[in-house]
């Protein structure tokens, strides 16, 4: 069986298409040269227009939130060099190339390379507002990096001694275009830094093409800039002109004029800020010693200074009672401390070495005493005891037994005690012990009785 094709909407096949191209990898960032045709700048900001060459054309729009950076302004055939992605309206199912950049034709390789090297600069930190330092309010010198013989330096040597004209101004010449121009360039802000005698320096050239203000969107020159201990004001061309010195530097300046004039301060300015300080000062020293004329005159009519002796006297008669009231806090206090005093021999004298050894001698003497007497009865006692189990043992002494006429009867070895008839036999050998001996005998016969 035949399957059924689906059905596509218009808009779903012109929202499928879109997908495929903003997923292209080449078409999502693409560059384009061309003519510019059919160019229209709504008012809503957004500029529609067609690039053309000379074989094939495509529809443009470039937002004005891309536009409002372009430092010139498109025209009817003008040819240019712009970059953006191609994607597809959906509305209208025209595709169509947003622009995002754009730069005349005949600059466009050196546009791309100032676009990629300012990429990977910012990338790298390099333009960080955290990193920038602000100007010293009042420099001591003022370090000029430039052409000696443009109108730049005179420009900028005029708005300093117009404006500050006491700071002393150290111009370093170079090369401000060409090949050589940059490494030129660099090499002088590194002597300047170690000249050590400028406070601000000035790095920049007047106006010109992109192509002779390149030797400022060296990478040579940006890295000399953020490396400078001493703050840098870049003054490149005029104020549509931007370069990568602009973006490395502490401050941007329009022109060089007005980077003079952000360097130092107007010396008329601060003179005037001075005499109205001066003023301000003068007033308030003036009110300042009005107030303490007042304040003095006070005093001089207050009653102390008028009858400076009736105050004397009270306070010769508050010292005579203070005197009175130390004296009694005194007497007072010396009682108290001679009574304390009192206490505390008589505690020493209780506790007095000699009167501890003394009352341990005596104890010592009676308890000798006591441990005499008691040893004495316990010897008394012991030697009862002794006497009694002495007269108990010879009482209870075999020898003694013995000497009334009793015997014992041994076997002939004098091992084993015989005690019945079973433990002889006729002809054995028995030992008999008397009081006052043995005697050896021969068994003749047992008899045992009944």
């Amino acid at each position: 069986m035949k399957e059924t094709p689906r059905i596509y909407s218009i808009k779903e096949i012109n929202k499928y298409i879109r997908m495929k191209l903003d997923n292209d990898i080449v078409l999502g960032d693409v560059w384009l040269r061309g003519e510019i045709s059919n160019f229209t700048h709504h008012s809503s900001g957004h500029m529609y227009f067609t690039l053309k060459d000379r074989d094939s054309r495509i529809k443009c729009v470039m937002f004005a939130s891309h536009n409002a950076r372009l430092p010139f302004l498109p025209k009817e055939g003008s040819g240019v060099m712009a970059r953006g992605n191609v994607s597809v309206f959906e509305r209208d199912g025209n595709y169509q190339f947003y622009v995002q950049a754009m730069q005349p034709d005949g600059i466009g390789s050196l546009y791309l390379a100032y676009e990629q090297l300012k990429g990977r600069l910012e990338a790298e930190g390099l333009f960080s507002a955290a990193r920038k330092r602000p100007l010293p309010r009042y420099p001591s010198g003022i370090g000029i990096i430039t052409s000696p013989t443009g109108a730049a330096v005179r420009d900028i040597i005029t708005t300093l001694q117009r404006r500050y004209p006491v700071i002393p101004i150290y111009i370093y010449p170079v090369l401000v275009q060409g090949k050589a121009a940059a490494p030129d360039i660099a090499a002088a802000i590194q002597a300047m830094n170690r000249f050590g005698q400028c406070d601000v320096l000035i790095v920049g050239r007047g106006g010109g093409s992109l192509e002779e203000l390149w030797a400022f969107n060296e990478e040579t020159v940006a890295r000399a800039i953020a490396a400078s201990s001493i703050p840098v004001i870049s003054a490149v061309g005029h104020e549509t002109d931007y370069t990568i010195a602009d973006f490395a530097a502490d401050v941007r300046a329009a022109t060089p004029t007005a980077a003079a004039e952000l360097a130092v301060p107007h010396l008329m300015e601060l003179e005037q800020q001075l005499s109205r300080l001066r003023q301000r000062l003068t007033s308030a020293l003036t009110g300042r010693v009005g107030m303490e004329k007042e304040r003095l005159l006070r005093i001089r009519r207050s009653p102390f200074f008028l009858h400076p002796r009736r105050y004397l006297l009270e306070q010769a008669q508050q010292l005579d009672r203070m005197k009175e009231l130390l004296q009694q806090r005194a007497i007072r206090l010396v009682d108290r401390e001679e009574a304390r005093l009192q206490r505390l021999q008589a505690t020493l004298a209780a506790h007095h070495p000699g009167e501890s050894v003394r009352y341990a001698a005596k104890r010592l003497e009676a308890a000798s005493r006591s441990l005499e007497s008691a040893m004495s009865a316990l010897v008394k006692e012991r030697k009862g005891k002794v006497g009694s189990a002495v007269r108990q043992l010879d009482a209870l002494s075999p020898l003694k037994v013995m000497a009334r006429g009793y015997s014992l009867a041994y076997d002939a070895k004098e091992e084993r005690l015989i005690r019945s008839i079973q433990d002889a036999s006729v002809g054995d050998e028995v030992n008999i012990r008397l009081s006052d001996g043995y005697m050896l005998c021969q068994v003749q016969s047992l008899k045992g009785e009944r």
